[in-house]
């Protein structure tokens, strides 16, 4: 890779590009092409002319079906040989003719016929904004010995000498391959067509052109915010023919050879892994044996093919390098944006804040370091990954990456990037469009492609891989294209040469293919465009973090992200709703809250995929089960009623006992909230904050003080110590015969009232009878009488 940086300042133009204005212009006038919808291989905008445009949306795929009532015969190609012509070469087609229409086709004839060359790719750009009308040569029909019913489809074989194309130069042509018929007896015309490209390459090269990869395995949760398996969906995925399956086979079919001097096989062509945690982590709970679904024990089938998948993606990753994609491959900026950056956080893998996981598994361990380093033990004792890296090496038996992150869309916020890098990110992967002169690193106009830049970031450079929209989205795009994944091929061959072409002889160029998450991918498109990376001479493999070894190229800066592609605000209103009690309820745990939390958080984490962005209602589900299910574990914290529904005190100052239910298994702190609406009878002390233990009932006494006896109605519950309710509020009664103070204050005074009353009695008929006995004495010794009875004896 022999370009210096410097070099890249110039932005040489190709030598047949027209005289333009400044790069920044060019690149600008190239957006609209590469943001909307180019249709390979369909129908011409005007019959007998032109080329249809090729797909270039990085997710909207092209029609399989471009035929019409003017163009009824489908043309399915499975041979187009060679994919580089040299001078003498035989060009053949083979494929399949369909008749889509309602009428009977005579009278079949083939015809290759193209346009002028294009030795660059700004040039080859415009032939695709501006179809070339591929009638520069234009070689005699071929005709065919049999017609085609309406329905009916039958093999074709065409060959044609190349010679006859007269390609007088190296370069691009666009070709059309042409179908005539006779419709039902009327007169001959054009009823089918096929628009790709011939590319001739010099015999020995005079520059070089590396291609890395970065090959996507993820897939949205079929599990919902408990862990819990809504669907056996990803069974289908990963059986064969499935979407999963098929990608990983395109990996797995690559060759791999033993040097003499290795240990172990290394691949021929290095593709890059690009796998969420979370999807292994679903594989690996199906592989464990039975498993339920949407609540029915043992209803999944998929126990055999996740087994038979993890042990084909382990041997895959035993060859090729492994990215762990954040956990659930969340929508980072969708999460920036609604405010979340501390779910991104807790979904990457190369962060000890990395926590999201479910089921729990043990504490992270430190980073392995590479055979040849000696061991840096973290002195804070801290691990030195996430828990996404620790899936992905248990399951997997890798040590990942950690430190790139790649947007699924081609750009990140700067706020995003912000998020990321306190993360543990040190690399990036964005999109040519991401960058104001992105198009200068990938060639789009006329200079050479440089996959690697710098860009400023918070005040400090980023290292950005820049992935090539186009090629992204051919190979993307390569099951549905018309004509199928040959015709796809071919376009992606044309990109390359055309790129390769435009370089300085000598130089070797660098570009980097990622397709979307979602990719639909097959051998005979995807693997056959790997292994054309590898098996043409002008082409060479590199792994992804070969790029990085290239010296950086100038992109610009930052461009605006598009403000439409993240998750709707529906969705993210619910998720924004689920996260804020979930950081009410860490507040209250003892401890470390992301680690206690962490199988709600990948439960969040789940809810929020990039991959939900097509399908809007599903996700706005996936994030209203989230919020759900987190307000369902405030909900277990609760104060147990009594079982009649009163409590009895048995002196003026008996506490209140109240016993409160902590089913979760971790420890939490809690306000225990009593009141006595109406009632002054009663007063209820505050406890303060109480420490509930993990997975027990604890008891908490409550001083009271009665100021009269009777009942009263009491309402508790318990809160976070921030004040947020847990659990229900429980009404009870308590009953109390007990003398409330001023209740024993008037009866002891009462009594002691009687007392005297009692007493003043016993006094004054003490003293009467003294009296009265004196006057007795006094008397009956004067008159020596006896003193009469005072009572009648009758």
């Amino acid at each position: 890779m022999t370009r210096p940086a410097a070099a890249r300042a110039g932005r040489r133009p190709a030598a047949d590009a027209p005289a333009r204005p400044g790069a920044a212009r060019r690149a600008a006038a190239l957006v609209p092409l590469l943001a909307g919808t180019l249709v390979l291989g369909g129908p011409l905008p005007v019959p007998g002319a032109g080329l249809s445009p090729a797909v270039a949306a990085p997710v909207t795929a092209a029609p399989a079906d471009a035929t019409g009532a003017d163009r009824p015969v489908r043309v399915d190609v499975a041979r187009f040989e060679p994919r580089t012509v040299t001078p003498g070469a035989l060009i053949t087609v083979t494929g399949t003719l369909t008749n889509t229409g309602a009428e009977p086709i005579t009278d079949l004839a083939l015809r290759l016929q193209r346009g002028d060359v294009r030795t660059s790719r700004p040039a080859l750009a415009e032939a695709l904004s501006d179809p070339d009308p591929a009638t520069t040569v234009q070689p005699a029909f071929t005709p065919l010995d049999f017609g085609l019913a309406p329905g009916e489809s039958t093999q074709f074989s065409y060959t044609l000498d190349s010679a006859e194309l007269r390609l007088d130069q190296d370069g691009v042509y666009p070709v059309l391959f042409n179908v005539n018929g006779t419709v039902d007896g009327d007169e001959e015309r054009r009823v089918g067509e096929l628009a790709t490209f011939v590319v001739q390459q010099p015999v020995v090269p005079s520059s070089r052109t590396t291609v890395a990869w970065l090959w996507p395995l993820s897939e949205r949760s079929h599990r919902d915010a408990t862990g819990s398996f809504v669907d056996d969906e990803l069974t289908g995925v990963i059986s064969e023919g499935g979407r999963l399956d098929r990608a990983l086979a395109v990996a797995e079919r690559l060759p791999v050879g033993l040097a003499a001097d290795a240990p172990v096989p290394s691949p021929a062509l290095p593709v890059t892994l690009a796998v969420d945690p979370a999807l292994v982590e679903e594989l690996a709970l199906m592989a464990e044996g039975p498993y339920a679904v949407d609540g029915v024990e043992g209803a999944g089938t998929g126990t055999e093919e996740a087994a038979a998948f993890l042990a084909r993606l382990r041997a895959v990753a035993a060859v090729h390098p492994v990215v762990a994609l954040p956990y659930g491959d969340v929508d980072a900026d969708g999460l920036q944006v609604a405010g979340l950056p501390a779910v991104i956080t807790r979904s990457l893998p190369g962060t000890p804040e990395g926590t999201a996981q479910d089921p729990p598994g043990p504490p992270p361990e430190p980073a392995v370091p590479a055979a040849d380093a000696a061991p840096t033990p973290d002195p804070t004792g801290q691990p030195a990954t996430g828990a996404g890296a620790e899936i992905l090496g248990e399951v997997l038996d890798v040590a990942p990456v950690t430190d790139l992150a790649w947007a699924a869309d081609g750009s990140f916020e700067p706020e995003t990037l912000g998020t990321l890098r306190d993360g543990g990110i040190d690399r990036v992967v964005l999109g040519s469009g991401a960058l104001t002169d992105g198009a200068s690193a990938v060639g789009l106009d006329g200079s050479d492609a440089v996959a690697h830049a710098r860009v400023p970031v918070g005040g400090e450079p980023l290292d950005v891989l820049v992935a090539d929209p186009t090629l992204s989205a051919v190979v993307g795009a390569a099951e549905a294209t018309p004509g199928g994944p040959r015709i796809a091929e071919q376009r992606y061959l044309a990109e390359l040469a055309a790129l390769t072409l435009q370089a300085p002889p000598g130089t070797e160029q660098t570009v980097l293919v990622a397709p979307p998450r979602d990719v639909q991918a097959r051998l005979e498109g995807a693997g056959a465009m790997m292994a054309d990376t590898a098996g043409l001479p002008w082409l060479g493999p590199a792994g992804v973090a070969d790029l990085g070894g290239v010296p950086a190229a100038d992109a610009g800066i930052l461009a605006d992200a598009p403000q439409d592609a993240a998750l709707n605000g529906t969705g993210m209103a619910a998720l924004r709703e689920a996260v804020a009690i979930r950081e009410d309820l860490a507040g209250a745990i003892v401890g470390d809250a992301d680690r206690a939390l962490r199988a709600y958080d990948a439960g969040i984490a789940r809810a929020a995929s990039v991959l939900w962005r097509g399908e809007p209602e599903a996700f706005a589900e996936a994030a209203a089960d989230a919020q759900d299910t987190v307000e369902r574990l405030l909900d277990r914290i609760t104060v147990i009623a009594p079982v009649d529904g009163t409590y009895s005190l048995a002196s003026s100052n008996a506490p209140l006992v109240l016993t409160v239910d902590n089913p979760l298994p971790f420890p939490v702190q809690v306000r225990l909230q009593v009141e006595t609406p109406g009632n002054r009878g009663l007063a209820v002390e505050d406890v303060g904050v109480q420490t509930l233990a993990p997975q027990q009932r604890t008891i908490l006494q409550v001083p009271t003080e009665l100021r009269r006896s009777g009942g009263f109605a009491v309402t508790a519950q318990v809160t976070t110590p921030s004040g947020s309710p847990l659990g229900e509020r429980v009404e009870m009664q308590v009953k109390s015969t007990a003398y409330g103070p001023i209740t024993l204050f008037i009866t002891v005074g009462a009594a002691a009232l009687l007392g005297l009353l009692f007493l003043r009695r016993l006094v004054r008929f003490v003293l009467r009878r003294r009296r009265g006995a004196a006057a007795d004495g006094t008397g009956a010794s004067a008159a020596g009488l006896s003193v009469p009875p005072t009572r009648s004896p009758v």
